[in-house]
């Protein structure tokens, strides 16, 4: 049975996972009907694969998914709201992947509201809301996640180390001690207060589309956002934030993240940004807004 609720004839339930990992057809037609724009960031037309920028012919790539899998398997973290746990992930793919796969590359591939739960922050002052998807969500996520950041993180400011491959919390420590040697004194230590919770979809993603040219990734990235969430059996949509939980949500905060350090870049300020902690920098005696 798939998650629509129509069986899966058995000569297409392929015997091992690596089989049912094939490419899609690149520029296949669709229905009218199936060509649902992305509603927030661009306009209705030609859903064909676009020559540059990241594709969902790139996202359904075997290896990409391979790795996809591998990584949330490694994660290991709890099931979502349907309780399919990441050892049943495998075979829930064997069974389902090629209506998953063509769902995908039409639009009409459906994300469930995540679970979410509340954990301690780690700086033991009050507690943080995390929204856990459902296994296979997580799968399509990471998926997107390997392709869009091969994109986007190369276009990113070099002063932001969070939540970015090949950078740590010990790097913007050294560089910000690097500022410090050099005689910068003035600090100015900002944290932007519930970020996650706050991000504006539409900013999201109009930003996104400026990157972006494959309508259906972005349509996708949208009713990731739009998922909703469950909590105590009930249900409630969601109109601003990334939930905390999915593999997307760091990458896309660093996207609306961007614009900050742009602007701070603009001023001449010296500065460190660590995900939605920054602390810019001046030097003794000069003016506040000078560097």
């Amino acid at each position: 049975m798939s998650r629509s609720g129509r069986l899966v004839p058995k000569e297409r339930q392929p015997i091992q996972l690596e089989l049912a990992f094939t490419k899609g057809k690149a520029g296949e037609a669709r229905k009218p009907e199936e060509r649902r724009a992305e509603d927030g960031a661009a306009t209705a037309g030609n859903q064909n694969p676009v020559s540059c920028g990241p594709t969902m012919e790139e996202v359904l790539e075997r290896e990409n998914l391979r790795k996809a899998l591998g990584q949330v398997r490694r994660n290991k973290e709890a099931p979502g709201i349907d309780g399919m746990t990441v050892e049943q992930l495998a075979a829930h793919l064997r069974e389902h992947w090629p209506e998953i796969q063509q769902a995908l590359l039409h639009c009409r591939y459906q994300p469930v509201p995540v679970r979410r739960v509340e954990i301690p922050k780690p700086s033991g002052s009050g507690r943080r809301q995390l929204g856990i998807p459902t296994v296979l969500d997580r799968f399509v996520q990471q998926a997107v996640l390997q392709v869009l950041q091969r994109y986007l993180d190369p276009t990113f400011s070099e002063q932001s180390y969070g939540f970015r491959p090949g950078r740590s919390a010990h790097q913007a420590v050294t560089r910000a001690q690097q500022y410090v040697a050099a005689g910068y004194r003035w600090i100015v230590d900002f944290d932007l207060e519930k970020f996650f919770d706050r991000v504006n979809h539409d900013r999201l993603m109009a930003q996104l589309a400026r990157r972006i040219a494959d309508k259906r990734l972005l349509k996708l990235i949208r009713d990731f956002l739009r998922a909703g969430v469950m909590e105590n059996g009930l249900v409630s949509p969601i109109d601003e934030g990334t939930p905390q939980g999915g593999p997307l949500s760091p990458l896309l905060s660093n996207v609306v993240l961007d614009e900050l350090d742009r602007e701070l870049e603009r001023r001449g300020h010296r500065f460190v940004r660590y995900a939605d902690d920054c602390a810019p920098r001046w030097r003794r005696k000069e003016s506040f807004m000078g560097t």
